[in-house]
C-alpha cells in the first residue's frame, strides 16, 4: 500500500462520551494552522462501507457477522480514502477506527480477540519491512474519550433514537470500556486518555495540549466548541 508522510488521528470512546462534538473543532484548529484535513468515520468513510455502516446498526447478526462486515468496511476505507490522504501529506481524522472494533465486539460482544487480531493483520498490512515484518496501518495517535458507563446512558437518554449499539445496557457499554482500556495497555505510546466527564471546555482545553504536544506545532490553541 506503500509508505505515507500524513498523520493519522482516532477519536474513539463509548456512545454517549462526547467525542464527536470535538472532532470538527480540532479539524478547524487544523486548517487554521495550514493543514490539509480530511474528516472522515467508521463503519463508513466511503460508499460502500457507509452501506455495511447501515446494515451494522440496524440488523440483528451474530458476533462473527459483524466483526466481518465491520473489517470489509474498513478495507474499503483504508484502501481508498485513508492510505491516499496519508499519502498525499494529509491530516485524517477518524471518528472510531480498529480499537472500537476491539472494544465493542471483542469487549462488549465478548467475541474472539484472537480472531479479531488476524483480521486486523489482514484488513491493515500494508506491505512488509525490510526484515520481512509486517506494516501494519494504525493511528499515529488515538485519543480515548474515557467516560463512566452510567453517565454515557444518561447523555443518550435524551438523544436521538438509539441504533443497535446505542440502545445496549449499561454492562455493555462498561464491558466495551474494559476493552478500550486492553487495547491501551498493548499500545500505551499511541493512545491518550481523555477523562471525559469533565465540562466541554476542559476535555477540549486536554484535547488541544495532547495533539500541540505529540505534533507541534498546532499552537496557538483555539477558544473552545
Amino acid at each position: 500500500m506503500g509508505t505515507r508522510s500524513g498523520i493519522f488521528i482516532t477519536f474513539e470512546g463509548i456512545d454517549g462520551a462526547g467525542k464527536s462534538s470535538h472532532i470538527e473543532a480540532l479539524a478547524d484548529h487544523l486548517r487554521a494552522q495550514g493543514r490539509t484535513v480530511l474528516l472522515t468515520r467508521e463503519p463508513g468513510g466511503t460508499p460502500l462501507a457507509e452501506s455495511i455502516r447501515a446494515l451494522v446498526l440496524h440488523e440483528a447478526m451474530d458476533a462473527l457477522t459483524e466483526a466481518l462486515l465491520v473489517f470489509a468496511a474498513r478495507r474499503d476505507h483504508v484502501v481508498s480514502v485513508i492510505l491516499p490522504a496519508l499519502n498525499r501529506g494529509e491530516v485524517v481524522l477518524s471518528d472510531r477506527f480498529s480499537d472500537a472494533t476491539f472494544a465493542y465486539q471483542g469487549g462488549g460482544r465478548g467475541f474472539d480477540f484472537a480472531v479479531l487480531d488476524r483480521l486486523e493483520q489482514w484488513v491493515q498490512t500494508r506491505d512488509q519491512g525490510p526484515d520481512g515484518s509486517e506494516n501494519l496501518l494504525q493511528p499515529d495517535l488515538t485519543l480515548w474519550f474515557d467516560v463512566p458507563a452510567e453517565l454515557a446512558a444518561r447523555r443518550l437518554a435524551s438523544a436521538r433514537t438509539p441504533d443497535r449499539f446505542e440502545a445496549q445496557p449499561e454492562s455493555f457499554f462498561q464491558r466495551v470500556i474494559d476493552g478500550y482500556a486492553r487495547r491501551m495497555a498493548l499500545s500505551p505510546g499511541r493512545f491518550e486518555r481523555l477523562a471525559a466527564d469533565q465540562s466541554r471546555e476542559a476535555v477540549w482545553s486536554e484535547l488541544i495540549r495532547v495533539v500541540d504536544a505529540r505534533f507541534s506545532p498546532f499552537s496557538p490553541p483555539v477558544a473552545s466548541p
